[in-house]
């Protein structure tokens, strides 16, 4: 059953990745091989429309596959198997659909480019790393609330971190366009980057990818918190101690002190801009390593189990 699963889910991620990037190489084309001045924008708008009706069934129920895998594969019997894999498969689950409750509301191709090969990658991993440890914990309620708001938390930074990404390409591209010199050679550049453009211009203006990226952060925050502060009650009933400053702990406290100092620049002094975005990604990085990276490194390299 759990093959099945697995092949329906990267199936479906994939089916929908390979759709949709040959749709805007299509479209990145099309104005090239015309010989009649740019189309006009009203022409061009089913491409920056987002996610077709079908489409978006399609990743629905990809989502529902996904989830059944992750919970018959993560709980198997009353018990719990875990590792990085796992993990970076529910974050992506998450963050795919995170954005799939955005696309309702915003045109957001560009960033269904991204999420979606990610997902069938990620969602395949476990088969390659199962050899994971099994917690005998599992069954407590404190743990599994535990575990639930830390994979949302997951999910909601993963998906600004790929909003993040989506940014700084938007802008640099309108650096290059400003800074291009007259009209003809902007033209020129654009034709030799017509996939990126046509890829970039599906997504919304700045201003609201901003608000959105902003809006991830700020509820990925208030979980991290809620991840932390449950996980030391945890600590506390589990071993009889608080905190253990091991590199998970040192990582995920650093994360949340950088995602913490982002959203008060914000808030202070309407940060924004390259820099706020790359810091985002540095946070990002560091939550990373606070559990998919040492696991990595515990399990693949080293062969020794975590908790």
């Amino acid at each position: 059953m759990d093959i099945v699963l697995y092949a329906l889910t990267a199936l479906l991620y994939g089916g929908l990745a390979v759709a949709g990037w040959r749709s805007h190489r299509h479209a990145a084309v099309r104005p090239m091989l015309q010989s009649v001045p740019p189309v006009p924008a009203a022409a061009s708008a089913p491409a920056a429309s987002g996610m077709s009706s079908a489409g978006r069934a399609l990743l629905g129920v990809a989502l529902a596959a996904h989830g059944v895998l992750l919970h018959t594969t993560i709980f198997p019997q009353n018990a719990m198997v875990f590792g990085f894999a796992f993990a970076l498969s529910a974050m992506f689950w998450l963050g795919a659909g995170i954005y799939w409750i955005e696309s309702f509301f915003f045109p957001l191709d560009g960033l269904r480019l991204l999420v979606l090969p990610l997902a069938c990658v990620a969602s395949l991993m476990p088969l390659a790393f199962g050899g994971v440890r099994v917690l005998s914990y599992s069954a407590a309620p404190l743990f599994k609330l535990h575990f639930l708001i830390a994979n949302i938390a997951y999910g909601l930074f993963a998906i600004a971190a790929l909003h993040a990404i989506l940014m700084l390409l938007v802008e640099r591209r309108l650096h290059a366009m400003r800074g291009g010199g007259g009209m003809a050679q902007r033209h020129t550049a654009a034709a030799g980057n017509g996939w990126l453009s046509s890829w970039l211009d599906t997504l919304p203006p700045l201003l609201t990818l901003e608000k959105l990226l902003f809006r991830l952060i700020g509820a990925g925050f208030v979980l991290l918190t809620l991840t932390l502060l449950s996980g030391i009650l945890f600590s506390e009933q589990l071993v009889d101690r608080a905190l253990r400053l091991d590199h998970k702990t040192v990582f995920a406290i650093l994360s949340w002190l950088m995602f913490g100092a982002l959203l008060t620049a914000r808030k202070v002094s309407g940060w924004r801009g390259r820099a706020a975005l790359r810091w985002v990604l540095a946070s990002f990085v560091a939550l990373l390593l606070a559990y998919v990276g040492s696991r990595f490194v515990f399990e693949v390299l080293l062969h020794r189990a975590v908790v």
